[in-house]
């Protein structure tokens, strides 16, 4: 199979857009400076504090509904070892907001803490608390590196290029508006974000219903429930391991500075919890359509479509069962947008783990720490080289794992 420019340039075209984007909001931030009561630093951390509701909810549930959920979800339901049963993180991340937006945002909101580790430099002392960024920093990049991986896995598929390619590129676009705009440009991509990932993915739906290779898994799992591989099986055994992933997913996401970096954008903690219950609703809906794709990828007779034999699991490619399934079962346009949707959802994620980790580094470490006269200025240019070494050292792990 030749290289799909066509494919290629509609997803050029969707990274001019993101750009674009960024570098406007960027100029936002630079407005923002002047009305704001914070410091410079502060708009680059969490926007000076200024977000609207509208725009928050959106980022929250672009930063949460990444590639490694909308992947994992379909994988987990194909693979016949597992199923629907075990498909936790459209649950677990609906807990995991409700929790923090009921117990955590009010403490963390009313003493004006910047990052997280905030509370822990003030409460344990700055080495401690420069001690305790050591696992947040590594985090990030395993997890910068790990959806980055995912996209080039998803493009080389349906695009037929080499993987580095793609997360090169994505790395680039998403270190460059972050670099420019700081969390504004973050926030107000991750609208554009959010919108392709919900019209992207749900318009994928119907085509892979009726797609003539696709079986009907929906009167099938009706008339023999407990016979449907997609549907799974919980064992007695196992709910031990089943409610220990759901409390990692579920309360794990509590500790991400990403998490409160949204939450201390945000004038009050009042709107604050209004937008951590508003992404919950809005994570599950986005689940959905990867639930659907994973379940009808898990009745398909594989022979009888282009993919040929053996299997997707049997070729040990589960993991990349959904742009596998939306290039063998759906029009190539509407593959197209589902990628897109997917770069979406990994971009989202990816920007938000780089400032994450790069606010830390800032002000956590070389304003408390290293430094403790930096000027606001220098805490800025700081944050700012974090991110291109954090993207870079995430996307060269993505490299070194997808080829």
């Amino acid at each position: 199979m030749a290289t799909n420019w066509l494919g290629l340039l509609s997803i050029g075209v969707f990274y001019i857009i993101i750009l674009g984007t960024g570098i406007w909001a960027s100029r936002k931030s630079k407005r923002e400076e002047k009305k704001c009561s914070g410091t410079c630093s502060e708009v680059t951390m969490v926007g000076g504090r200024n977000l609207s509701v509208c725009v928050s909810v959106f980022t929250m549930t672009a930063t949460w509904v990444g590639g490694g959920y909308i992947l994992g979800n379909a994988e987990i339901v194909y693979n016949p070892t597992k199923g629907l049963v075990w498909a936790i993180g459209p649950i677990a991340f609906v807990m995991n907001l409700i929790i923090g937006g009921l117990f955590f945002i009010k403490p963390i909101h009313s003493k004006n803490y910047v990052t997280l580790m905030d509370p822990f430099q003030e409460k344990y002392g700055q080495t401690v608390g420069a001690v305790l960024f050591i696992p947040a920093l590594l985090g990030d990049i395993l997890w910068v590196a790990c959806i980055l991986g995912a996209l080039g896995g998803t493009v080389s598929v349906v695009m037929d290029i080499h993987p580095s390619m793609s997360v090169g590129i994505s790395a680039a676009v998403a270190v460059l508006y972050t670099l420019m705009g700081g969390l504004y440009s973050v926030a107000y991509t991750d609208v554009i974000q959010l919108s392709f990932m919900l019209i992207g993915l749900w318009l994928c739906v119907p085509f892979i219903l009726i797609s003539p290779h696709s079986a009907n898994f929906t009167i099938a799992a009706v008339s023999k429930l407990h016979q449907e591989p997609w549907i799974g099986k919980l064992e007695l055994e196992d709910i031990g391991c089943w409610i220990d992933e759901l409390l990692l997913l579920g309360i794990g996401g509590i500790c991400y500075q990403a998490f409160y970096q949204r939450v201390l954008s945000i004038a009050t903690h009042t709107k604050a919890r209004t937008t951590c219950f508003a992404a919950a609703a809005l994570c599950p809906i986005l689940g959905i359509p990867s639930l659907i794709i994973g379940a009808v990828a898990a009745s398909t007779n594989w022979n009888q479509t282009t993919y040929g034999s053996p299997s997707p699991y049997e070729e040990g490619k589960a993991g990349m069962i959904l742009p596998i399934a939306l290039q063998h079962l759906c029009p190539f346009y509407i593959s197209v947008i589902g990628v897109g949707a997917l770069a979406a959802a990994v971009m989202s994620s990816a920007d938000s783990a780089l400032l994450s980790s790069s606010s830390y580094l800032g002000r956590n470490i070389f304003k408390n720490v290293i430094y403790k006269q930096a000027s606001e200025k220098s805490i800025v240019v700081v944050i700012k080289v974090s991110v291109v070494l954090c993207g870079l050292m995430g996307a060269g792990l993505a490299m070194i794992s997808s080829g």
